[in-house]
């Protein structure tokens, strides 16, 4: 009962800043959508200046259909862009191109992060498929040696919750630094950019805390067991 009660606690406030950050980021998004930037470039113009400034000619750029569903592709070293980002000219539409250009950036340079990032990924895609089923049979059958593995299991995808935020901040940072040093938007736009991509960033606090509050939960449930 002190286990449940500690977890309602914390995870219903951790759901609700989930929820409210979903909505925020789709709701800016929508915002800024309606603004246009000063300069006129779309989404792929302003993508495409900013991989030739950092000498990433050879990288695609693609639309995508969907909205947010923007993200470089390392694998096949691809920027693919929404179609409302791809052919908009707002501030929301450059924003979010150049944020995914910014991680073609880390990419070509090695960002630490990004690098664990994806060497991570392998481990991870492999646990969090069997956390799932490990955590939830040791609690069923009453196994506590079957939940400290879906811990242990579990741990790796929050872990690359984690490291996916630095690479994301970072990401952001690239793209307004460029944004405005450039001439993609005007000094006086980047308040508008900032609001954009900082609601973006925010969905993965969220759901990082969300992570790691399930974590706690099952390690918690983990002691109980074993007391």
């Amino acid at each position: 009962m002190f286990t449940g009660t500690i977890w309602d606690v914390l995870i219903i406030p951790a759901f609700v800043i989930t929820l409210w950050a979903s909505f925020r980021v789709k709701g800016t998004f929508q915002k800024w959508a309606k603004v246009p930037n000063s300069t006129g470039l779309t989404g792929y113009e302003a993508a495409r200046r900013m991989l030739d400034a950092n000498g990433l000619y050879d990288i695609p750029i693609e639309p995508v259909p969907g909205q947010l569903t923007d993200h470089y592709d390392p694998i096949h070293r691809v920027v693919r862009l929404s179609e409302p980002v791809y052919y908009e000219r707002s501030i929301a539409a450059v924003s979010v191109a150049c944020h995914e250009v910014g991680h073609a950036v880390q990419h070509k340079v090695h960002y630490p992060a990004l690098v664990l990032r994806h060497r991570m990924f392998p481990i991870v895609n492999f646990a969090s498929g069997f956390a799932p089923l490990l955590l939830l049979g040791g609690i069923f059958f009453r196994i506590t040696d079957l939940i400290g593995l879906g811990i242990i299991f579990f741990s790796a995808a929050v872990a690359f919750q984690l490291v996916t935020l630095p690479v994301e901040f970072n990401a952001s940072s690239r793209a307004k630094l460029a944004m405005v040093a450039n001439g993609y938007v005007y000094s006086n736009e980047a308040a508008g950019v900032s609001k954009v991509l900082n609601a973006a960033a925010l969905t993965y606090v969220a759901a990082a805390l969300y992570s790691l509050l399930e974590l706690l939960r099952y390690v918690m449930i983990f002691t109980d067991r074993r007391d």
